[in-house]
């Protein structure tokens, strides 16, 4: 009877962990994922056009952000 009990109370704060854990994944997934990764080559692109940064510093971020894309893509 206790843990009926304890499963009722608790219900509440277990779909809310739940919750948390899913946005979790949404975010993980939204920052490490494809789309992010292509945002990230053109504004690095942007930045390097409006001479915000290096040449070198440019194809340095870009070898890491396509490395990253690679991974991702399979």
């Amino acid at each position: 009877m206790a843990f009926l009990l304890d499963d009722i109370l608790l219900a509440p704060v277990n779909g809310v962990i739940w919750l948390g854990r899913k946005f979790d994944e949404v975010v993980q997934k939204e920052y490490s994922g494809e789309g992010r990764i292509k945002e990230q080559l053109m504004e690095l692109q942007l930045r390097f056009e409006l001479d915000e940064i290096s040449e070198e510093e440019y194809n340095e971020r870009e070898k890491e952000l396509l490395a990253r894309l690679d991974a991702i893509s399979g």
